[in-house]
């Protein structure tokens, strides 16, 4: 029985609204490069190359700085792994930052160096989870730093002198899913990788960076944006692709007047409930914490089996790390056959071999879309469902998949330079070192413009330094929320069941709130503001809760008045 026939009975009925296939794609190979380095071409079990991976090796080579944009599981990490394990492999004293959104990012990729096996590669996880004996250690000893965004904006730059070291023998910078790098986030993060360009050259060094990205409109302009550098761009994608199947699955109507329609969640369980249930593994993407527990919850229900349901798990931001690792190590050794997600999941973690992805609502652009569905059918024919919800897109595309199914990837946007972002940076970078004329190379023009501004920074013969007591990257969160937040803790057991940030907690963990955690269902009995801690126990009732909020708009200043037609 091939993958289809698993399936093909399921996706039949009126709530079909398109079925369709992708056709499979053969790989264009490369021998493996000849100046390798003889201790990393030993340690490939394969002599051939993707044609990108080749490219992007040769680009490296010629010292450019280099974007690769291919699809989803085209080898994108092997590109810049190979530049980055021959230069560590002649000279060990060198050293690699590579930067991730996400800490289970960095944790995948740090087993993926490991496994490379070359003997010179010392690689080490420096973030927010790292124990503080550990971090003087990483410092000295690793030449590979897995780390993120944020840890470089607070941890790493403040106190570059602790730092030397690392930024003198600086070689290399991988920039990894930089095509999230976009909007407030993206801008801040520009800044951050400025100012890194910024402190490596007060020690000398000027490194070479290196981005992976999918596949976006713009990504030779996405880099000038985030690092103010001309870059390479490789986007010819050579990995082969199986054959994919594609539906678009629309809940049935329930009221015909009003146009409502049943429940996306109660569909996608449904779906997964299904296809878990046949033996396909199967990752649902939800668009939201509360919609991925409740997916899960429903599935379980469903199946009514506590060993199948022994075999799902949900994924989401605001678990304890682990509690993280473990759902991540279940996914690789395959021990899960079923998994909700937020977009948590939507980055480049290795999860082995998936044969479904199922997309619960238009996820909000293409290339998020194109993320999820490759997910699915990395070694075999795959299944992708967009199951969508009432929103008046969705129902648009249900009508008309055609306008999403040829619909071209979206560019990456960002405004590194945008007063509100930048100001904060512009204060961190003076905190680091004086800011003069020669920082217009790496900060911009319109960083110097904005320190002559602020009145927390003091001109001085050596140039513009920071007057203040703190330091000033502590103030500025690149994800715009708050730093801080909740605890929630088990008040019968007294264990940490996760985190909720302030913004989220107000809305989430209020006291009389359904709090639902890996499936599970917890009544928050007191939110303690000044110790930011939820007090939570176990619910058995059959509801769940969310919050009824209210928006009033009003205009506080006018700053320009017209008259037309009249009014």
């Amino acid at each position: 029985m091939t993958a289809v026939d698993t399936w093909d009975d399921l996706l039949q009925g009126e709530e079909l609204a398109y079925l369709g296939t992708e056709p499979a794609r053969r790989a264009r190979l490369e021998p493996v490069p000849e100046g390798l380095h003889a201790d990393v071409r030993s340690a490939l079990p394969f002599d051939s190359l993707y044609a990108h991976q080749a490219e992007t090796w040769e680009a490296a080579q010629r010292g450019e700085h280099v974007i690769v944009t291919t699809g989803t599981a085209s080898g994108k990490t092997l590109a810049f792994n190979l530049p980055v394990a021959d230069a560590l492999a002649r000279e060990p004293k060198l050293r690699a930052f590579y930067l991730y959104p996400t800490k289970a990012l960095a944790q995948d990729q740090a087993r993926a160096l490991a496994s490379l096996g070359v003997k010179r590669l010392r690689p080490a996880i420096y973030d927010g989870d790292t124990e503080s004996e550990r971090r003087w250690h990483i410092r000295k000893s690793a030449n590979v730093i897995l780390t993120n965004p944020d840890m470089l904006h607070v941890g790493v730059l403040p106190h570059h002198d602790r730092w030397g070291d690392v930024f003198q023998n600086l070689r290399y910078v991988i920039v990894d899913e930089a095509h999230v790098y976009r909007g407030v986030f993206g801008s801040h993060v520009a800044n951050v990788l400025r100012r890194l360009r910024r402190v490596a050259a007060i020690y000398g060094a000027e490194p070479q960076f290196l981005l992976a990205s999918a596949t976006i409109a713009n990504p030779g302009e996405l880099v000038q944006s985030l690092l103010g550098v001309d870059a390479t761009v490789v986007s010819g994608d050579a990995a082969p692709r199986a054959e994919r199947t594609i539906a678009f699955w629309n809940p049935p109507l329930e009221d015909e007047e009003l146009g409502l329609r049943a429940s996306a969640l109660g569909e996608a369980s449904k779906l997964m409930a299904d296809l878990v249930s046949r033996g396909l593994r199967t990752i649902c993407f939800a668009k939201s914490r509360r919609a991925a527990e409740l997916i899960h919850r429903f599935t379980v229900e469903r199946l009514g089996d506590a060993d199948e349901a022994r075999r799902l798990a949900p994924y989401r931001a605001g678990y304890t790390p682990q509690q993280r690792r473990e759902i991540e190590r279940r996914l690789v050794e395959g021990e899960l056959v079923g998994v909700t997600a937020t977009d948590a999941l939507e980055l480049g973690i290795d999860i082995g071999l998936l044969d479904c992805a199922i997309s619960v609502g238009f996820p909000g652009t293409v290339a998020s879309l194109r993320q999820q569905w490759g997910r699915a059918g990395r070694r075999g024919h795959g299944l992708t469902v967009l199951v969508a919800s009432e929103d008046a897109l969705d129902q648009y595309f249900m009508r008309e998949p055609e306008t999403l199914l040829g619909r071209r990837v979206e560019a990456a946007i960002l405004d590194h330079a945008n007063y509100r972002v930048l100001d904060g940076h512009v204060l961190a970078a003076a905190y680091e070192a004086p800011l003069d004329d020669t920082d217009r190379a790496t900060l911009g023009d319109a960083a110097l413009e904005r320190a002559a501004e602020l009145p927390e920074l003091r001109k001085t013969k050596s140039g513009y330094v920071w007057a203040g007591r703190d330091y000033p990257a502590a103030r500025v969160p690149l994800r715009s929320t708050s730093a801080d937040a909740f605890t929630v803790v088990d008040g019968e057991t007294g264990s940490v069941l996760g985190l909720v940030e302030r913004e989220r907690a107000y809305s989430t963990v209020h006291e009389g709130a359904i709090y639902l955690h890996l499936g599970e269902q917890y009544l928050v009995s007191d939110l303690d503001h000044d110790t930011r801690i939820a007090l939570v126990e176990p619910f058995h009732g059959d509801y769940y809760t969310q919050p009824k909020k209210e928006t009033m708009t009003a205009i506080d200043t006018a700053t320009r008045v017209e008259v037309r037609l009249g009014l």
